[in-house]
């Protein structure tokens, strides 16, 4: 390795344009390709911010020369030299117009042949590329992406620093209340047999914050779930949180909406149109079938459950007539796309989900098809059809059962899979919208019984507080969530402050007093020194960035994330322990 400290990088190597010709500039960097042609020699030399050539000629001291004809691609490299204009211009980088006549090239340090080659859109399979991460981070589309993520945190911190929040950093170390999804477990050392549990997220830490007075709190959190993975899911994740004193529904999202409004502008030049349109839960899950739906196209759900009452096909009048449903949508302009064959997939799909089959109908110039026709009177069938807008061209698709929640989010399932197929769902752009009033109380078919739909901290609404213990489906809570293109952003509520309001919601959710003071009782016995009115939500930074620029999954807008099995490919984590450890730790390993 050469020396460099007496070089003083000048400005960052994509900064560079044909103003600053003639400049005398130091700059710093990894090769990106060397070519040497004969008495020429260019590098492309590479940092964060892009690609500078670098230009080796007759008129270069013989010794920089055949240094730089030893170059290789990842060697670190800095560079002396003078701008001036290239003679074979580019637009295909920033700095396409100049190039740097190198008086002083010193190699930094070497580089092995790398696993796979350091670009754009690399081809070289996932697991390869998150063995060597640090490699992989290297390529500018990856690198694009975590400065985004940067500039989004900066963008948060401003945007929540000027009206009024404070940055206040909660335990990760904290009491296990097992709720919804599985915490970490961390044991302790000092209290053997005790376990500290790492945050689901700091939801009773920043409620505590209000009850202390701060007002309104911020952080960007780390949150973990020992939970099992998927695209858009990862066991540690970062949450924009936040927390709001003397709120209500209405002020939070108006704070949130500024705060949108502002990220996409300044962060990808996208202005989002306010104030957000807003769901009730209800309405999105008879319309879309989802209570996270994805409007950037149409294909709503309609209710076709009168119209097949009296139709003479069991598999529609047995849900119809007994308290189920019975749903549709229409394809448009599908049947090119939709073959029996399609059709025949879409139906194994359905199925996978827990509805008995999918009936359909295609409308072709020939005429109509369909799996139920030749059940049903030549009037129900077009009663049917009219209901469902279908013209020529078109495909219905619909389900029958006699769960309604069923019925609804398997076509909200559907309706996606057939926007995909039809390829109807706009690229570049950005629907976000609030969903409201959700349920407060859902009930779980494996423990046959009422949860809470968010969580138990989440006030109901006002009006719904005489139901809670007569018709527990009938309360519906202050909370919301946002949403884009499909994919929820966030989730919060307006808390309960009302110490005794609170343990009724514990008992109904059958917590017993003795339970509930364990787990909460701290949170309890807060509330009982006036606590302000306060609400708030997380966002999930990942899942944000993830849609601002159209990744397919999470792992391409986090730096060190994890696979599928929650283990990391570089480091090789989770790992085994050592005897000596557990035994500090008074702990013994169980054999599966």
């Amino acid at each position: 390795m050469e020396l460099f400290s007496d070089l003083k990088r000048t400005d960052y190597c994509g900064n560079f344009r044909a103003c600053d010709a003639g400049k005398t500039i130091t700059v710093f960097g990894w090769v990106q390709r060397q070519r040497n042609l004969g008495g020429l020699i260019f590098i492309d030399l590479r940092d964060r911010t892009g690609i500078l050539q670098l230009a080796f000629d007759e008129n270069t001291d013989p010794a920089v020369f055949e240094k730089a004809a030893g170059v290789r691609s990842e060697y670190v490299l800095a560079a002396v030299g003078t701008v001036r204009e290239r003679s074979a211009k580019t637009d295909k980088v920033a700095t396409g117009d100049i190039e740097l006549f190198v008086t002083d090239l010193r190699v930094l340090s070497k580089s092995e042949t790398t696993p796979f080659e350091i670009v754009e859109n690399c081809q070289t399979a996932e697991t390869t590329r998150l063995k060597y991460r640090y490699l992989d981070l290297r390529r500018p589309d990856l690198q694009k992406n975590i400065l985004l993520r940067n500039k989004i945190a900066k963008i948060t911190r401003d945007y929540f620093y000027d009206n009024g929040f404070i940055e206040i950093e909660t335990p990760i170390l904290m009491k296990s209340t097992p709720e919804g999804a599985r915490d970490f477990l961390v044991p302790s050392r000092l209290h053997n047999g005790t376990f500290y549990a790492l945050p689901q997220s700091p939801q009773l830490y920043k409620q505590l914050s209000m009850v202390a007075g701060f007002d309104r709190y911020i952080q960007i959190a780390r949150c973990f779930r020992d939970e099992d993975l998927r695209a858009d899911r990862q066991p540690e994740f970062t949450q924009i949180d936040l927390e709001m004193s003397f709120v209500d529904v209405d002020d939070v999202l108006v704070m949130i909406e500024g705060y949108m409004k502002k990220l996409f502008k300044e962060a990808i030049g996208v202005d989002i149109e306010t104030p957000l349109p807003r769901l009730k839960y209800a309405d999105a899950m008879d319309r879309y079938g989802s209570d996270k739906p994805d409007t950037r196209f149409g294909m709503e759900l309609y209710d076709l459950t009168d119209i097949v009452k009296d139709c003479g096909f069991g598999v529609f009048e047995g849900p119809a007539n007994s308290g189920g449903t019975v749903r549709g949508i229409t394809a448009k302009n599908a049947v090119g796309t939709l073959t029996r064959k399609e059709i025949d997939k879409l139906t194994e799909m359905v199925r996978g989900i827990g509805a008995r089959g999918l009936a359909w109908a295609r409308l072709t110039p020939d005429g109509v098809t369909s799996s139920f026709g030749k059940f049903i009177s030549e009037e129900k069938l077009n009663a049917i059809l009219a209901a469902a807008g279908a013209q020529t061209g078109d495909v219905v698709m619909i389900i029958a059962d006699a769960k309604k929640t069923l019925a609804l989010t398997t076509l909200g399932t559907l309706r996606n899979e057939v926007a995909k197929k039809l390829d109807i769902i706009p690229k570049d752009k950005y629907n976000l919208l609030w969903i409201v009033e959700f349920p407060f109380f859902d009930w779980d078919e494996e423990e046959g019984g009422w949860v809470a739909m968010h969580h138990p901290f989440t006030a109901p609404l006002d009006e719904c507080l005489p139901y809670l213990e007569s018709d527990k489906g009938a309360v519906r809570a202050k909370a919301y969530d946002l949403v884009l293109n499909g994919i929820e952003l966030s989730s919060g509520s307006i808390r309960i402050t009302d110490p005794e309001l609170q343990s009724r919601i514990f008992s109904l959710l059958g917590l017993s007093q003795e339970e509930a003071q364990n787990k909460f009782g701290y949170l309890l016995d807060a509330f009982r020194f006036g606590p302000p009115p306060h609400g708030g939500m997380g966002i999930g930074l990942d899942r944000l960035v993830m849609q601002m620029i159209g990744a397919e999954s999470l792992r391409d807008v986090i730096a060190y994330p994890k696979l599928k099995d929650a283990t990391e490919a570089m480091t090789q984590c989770p790992s085994p322990v050592d005897d000596a450890q557990l035994d500090l730790l008074g702990l013994e390993i169980k054999k599966n």
